[in-house]
Parts: structure tokens; sequence; C-alpha cells
């Protein structure tokens, strides 16, 4: 029953430290707590006996006393709430936010496998329960095992013998209550792993409600939740059944237990083994355990399954990591933008590789573009620009930093990226501007204004004030992208990254953000990823990519005055656009 905690709650004990004083006062006041059980079951000797006898100023002066211990042990267990209170929901406090942090460092390919809802789950709900068992064991399991001990250390003293007896029906007890609490533990996991597929399909079925109106999928998308749910039930249902169930049989046995006590302390005192006043006292005592054992086996169940909810917490612990900056990272300074990758290969696994020995050198102001197929590498190649990954061969050179060897958070500072899709934090259009930057307001409007979205956002009811709703849902589009534009510049990064801002954007719309990229990309080092070629005939040079291979490289009239991979796509799309302009009209 009391065995080393699988999922590592052992691990958390650090946590506690910091706290030593307010718990060395709680366990004070535990202590007097627990001290006073004993002396109640003394007193409860004395009145018995008392009352039966008729002798009223014994049982006045008896209830007196009582009371007065009762005030000392509750006062006493006020202060011991209140002083663990605290350092347990702190744990869980501390344990939440590490999680969290070791979350944001995650290897971004491993975190996109996994389920926002799942994560928004483990992070809230099974958090939550870990804190509940820390706080229960803290503030309650202890005090409770030690009013066990104390107890039935006193009643051992009244009488061994009549303890001995008492104590061959405590492991039948504990057998039954460990054996029930790793049945609990088990459905536990599977319901709470129920619960995360719940959270994760309403977190897709919320953002694609659109789309399932569009196709008329309701019916279909019903049934999929409603079968979701009904698992959720059944693995719940299990729970709750393993524990209506040990409620009931561990009552029988305490019943059946106190009983036979009952009737082996009459034997002991018809032979003279024992007088009615200990006898009263041991009754009392006994009963005093009933409570404790309740709330140890109550508790145990919801140990078992905390035990279920921090294993899964930890898992997020057992996910690969971004790589780490170096303990003697070179410190970057302010950039040119001179970038060079030299003989580069990336694999997301060892042995299966995306990028192939690439080879490639942008001078400072330089526009690049990158285009190829859908798999070609580059969104890789970013990603490898961004350290989010490191190249296992070859180096990646930014003014003469390996990026490798220079700290990550210093290197994304001046090498900014404008994602297809833009994602925005709920509150002001300053604050998504500003995101966590320590900037004035007049660089903000600056960056604004640059990206050409200072006009627009004046327009809006609080201008820069103005609340963002979820995923930016009051702004359109476009807006979103000079938003998002105005966020990649307000560091005055020396190296821009575009990933095809404007490819979901209507005609009108692409106007307004490519005047405010094209504001934005003077002076420093572009790199375009394009899947629309009409956008990247300006650029320096034209890089072209194959399954993860540099086939072709040149400016937009040389690509096109030699047969290759970027002249083939040219044409596949003129043709395409050609067939899209001819149906429409």
């Amino acid at each position: 029953m009391f065995s080393p905690s699988k999922a590592g709650f052992r691990r958390l004990l650090p946590l506690l430290r910091p706290h030593m004083r307010r718990l060395t006062w709680g366990g004070v006041c535990m202590l007097i707590y627990v001290g006073c059980w004993p002396l109640l079951a003394w007193l409860a000797g004395q009145l018995i006996p008392a009352i039966g006898a008729g002798e009223l100023i014994l049982v006045i002066k008896v209830i007196a006393l009582a009371l007065c211990v009762f005030l000392v042990q509750k006062l006493a267990q006020f202060g011991q709430d209140i002083m663990l209170a605290g350092p347990a929901l702190r744990v869980s406090q501390d344990l939440r936010r590490d999680l969290f942090a070791q979350l944001q460092k995650v290897e971004l390919r491993a975190l996109e496998k996994l389920s926002s809802g799942d994560l928004t789950y483990r992070l809230t709900e099974d958090a939550d329960r870990v804190g509940e068992v820390i706080y229960k064991t803290i503030q309650d399991t202890t005090p409770s095992a030690l009013q066990l001990l104390a107890v039935f250390a006193y009643m051992v003293w009244l009488d061994w013998q009549l303890s001995l007896a008492t104590l061959l029906l405590a492991p039948l007890v504990a057998i039954l209550v460990s054996q029930f609490g790793a049945r609990v533990m088990k459905a536990a996991e599977r319901s709470q792993q129920q619960v995360s597929d719940l959270a994760g399909l309403l977190g897709e079925a919320i953002q694609g409600l659109p789309l399932v109106r569009a196709f008329a999928a309701e019916p279909w998308l019903q049934k999929r939740f409603d079968a979701e749910v009904d698992l959720h039930r059944q693995a719940r249902y299990k729970t709750l059944r393993l524990l209506a169930l040990q409620h009931p049989v561990v009552g029988f046995i305490e019943a059946a237990g106190i009983l036979t006590v009952l009737a082996i302390g009459a034997a002991r005192i018809q032979s003279g083994g024992m007088d009615g006043q200990s006898f009263s006292s041991y009754v009392a005592a006994l009963l005093m355990l009933i409570d404790p054992i309740s709330h140890l086996t109550t508790n145990f169940n919801e140990f078992q399954q905390g035990q279920a909810s921090l294993s899964r917490l930890r898992e997020i612990e057992r996910e690969p990591r971004e790589p780490p900056d170096l303990e003697h990272a070179q410190p970057l300074g302010r950039l040119k933008g001179d970038l060079l990758l030299s003989h580069v290969s990336y694999g997301y696994e060892p042995d299966q590789l995306v990028l192939h020995d690439l080879c490639l050198e942008v001078k400072a102001g330089q526009v690049v573009a990158l285009v190829g197929p859908s798999g070609a590498g580059k969104s890789t190649l970013f990603s490898l620009l961004l350290r989010f990954n490191t190249a296992q061969q070859g180096r990646i050179l930014l003014d003469g930093h390996q990026l490798s060897q220079v700290k990550a958070q210093e290197l994304r500072r001046q090498v900014a990226l404008v994602p297809q899709r833009t994602t925005v934090f709920s509150g002001s259009v300053a604050e998504a501007i500003r995101f966590g930057r320590q900037v004035s307001d007049q660089k903000v409007k600056e960056a604004a204004s640059l990206a050409n979205a200072h006009d627009f956002i004046m327009g809006l009811p609080d201008g820069y004030s103005t609340q963002l709703e979820e995923r930016g849902t009051n702004l359109s589009g476009g807006q979103l992208q000079r938003v998002a534009i105005a966020r990649a510049v307000l560091g005055n990064p020396a190296v821009l990254l575009l990933d095809e801002a404007t490819s979901a954007l209507d005609a009108e719309a692409e106007a307004a953000v490519q005047l405010g990229l094209r504001r934005a990309m003077q002076g420093r080092t572009v790199l375009v990823i394009a899947h629309r070629l009409a956008t990247v005939q300006e650029a320096d040079q034209i890089v072209v990519l194959d399954q993860g291979r540099i086939c072709d490289l040149g400016s937009h009239d040389e690509l096109m005055a030699r047969t290759g991979r970027y002249r083939e796509l040219c044409e596949r799309q003129m043709i395409r656009d050609l067939q899209s302009a001819t149906t429409i009209h």
C-alpha cells in the first residue's frame, strides 16, 4: 500500500525545500492535533463510567476538560491546514510552471505531433489532480497516518493482548485497499486518456466548425463526438464502480473487526484482565481509528489517480528538446546579414536525410527566393536558420558565426520570421506587435508604419489599444499579415524569413501586404519561400530545391534562359493560371 510512487512523486520533494519554515510550524501544529486524540480517548474512558455511575460533578469536569482539549485540537488543526496549504499549492504551481517551460523547449516537430487538447488537459486537469494529491498528502494523509499510530500506541498501552487481536485485522484491510488501489489507477489512466481524446476532438471540432458546416458534415461530427463521450462515460464508470465496491467491502471488514474486538474485550473484562474504565477508553480509541482509516483509503485511491496524472505529465519531459546553447556560446553583436551554407545535410531521422549537401552564399541585403515542390526542404531550411534544429553535417554561418555556437535567443532576435499563417495572442494590437519585447509605443508605431499597418490600426475602434479576439478573428487576413510583418521588423532584424506571406490573400489585401513587405525588406537579407513563382521574379537569387538538393540557382532571367526545373515549374504554373483565367471568364 505504501510502496514508492512509480510516477516519481519523490522527485517533487525538492520543490518543498524553500518552504521548510512553514512546513516546520505546520508540523508542530500537526503533532499537537494528533497528540490530542489519545487524550480524548482517555477522557472518554473517564466519562462513560462516570455517566453510568451518575457522578454529575465528575461528568461536568471531564466534559469541560474535553472541550478544552477539543478547542486546542481544532486550533492546531486550523494552524496545520493554513501552514501546510501554502507549500502544497506552491508545489503544484511550480510543477505546472516547470512543465510549461519544458513544453516551450520541445522540438517543434515533436510538438506538432501532440494534440493541443491533450496538452491542455495535462497542464490543467492532470496538474490540478497532482496538486490535490500533494495537498492531501501533506494536509490530510500525514496527520491521519500519525493519528492512526498515536491512537493505536495508546491502545497497546491499555491492553497489548487486545491490540494484538485488532492488529491481525489490519493486514486484511491493507491488502484490500492495495488491490483496489492498483485497479483504480489503471482505470483512472484509461479514463484520463479518454478525457484527453475528448478534449482533442473538441479542439478540432471548434476550430473546424465552418468547414463542417460547409460540407454538411454535422451528423458525422456528432456521431464521432457521441462515440468519444460514450467511451469516456464507460471508462469513468469503471473507476466509479471500483470506488463504490471498495467502500462497502472495506467498511464491512472494519465493522466486523470492531464487533470482534468488542467480543474479545467482554471476555477480557470477565476474566479480570481489564476493567470497565480501560475498556471504555479502548473502545473510544478504536472508534477514533475509523476516521483516519477512511481518510487513508480515500486518499490512497486519489493518490493512485494522481500517479496516473503525474505519469502523463512526465511524458512531456521525455519529448525530444531543441538543441541547447553551448556552455561558451559566442556573442553575436549587430549582424549585417551575410549567410553561408557549407555542405549542409539534415534529416529528422539520422538515416533519412531531408536536405543533402546544400551549399549557398547570400550577401547582406540580397533577396533570395526558395522555390520547389512541396517536400523539397524549404521549410526545413528555415528551421535550421532559426536553429529549431541543427544540421548533422556541414556548417551554417551568419556573418562568420556558426549558428550551432551562438545563443538561440540572440540569433532569433536578429532573424525574424513572417509565417504563412499568422498566429496572434489575445490582447491589444500594440501587444501583438510588441510580443513581449520592452519597447516604447513610438517604436511600435514606427514598425506598424513600415509594415503598412498604421493606417488601418488607427481606423480600429480603439486604435493600437483595440483588443484582438481569439486567433485575431476581428481582423482580416491581410490586416493580420501586416501585424505579423510589424512584429517581425520591430526588433530591426538583419535577416527576414518570409514563408509565402501572401498566398492566402485576395488581390487587394495582397497589394497592401506586398507594400508592407517591400518596405520591411529594405536593407535586410531576405529569404522567401515562394509557391507562386510570379512573386519572386525580382529576387537577386532564386534557389530551386528538389528532394532536398539544390538543382538550380540564378536570377529569373538566367533560369528561364536554360532548360531546367525552374523553367518547367514556371511553365506548368503559367498553364494553370491560364486555365484558371479561362475557367473564370
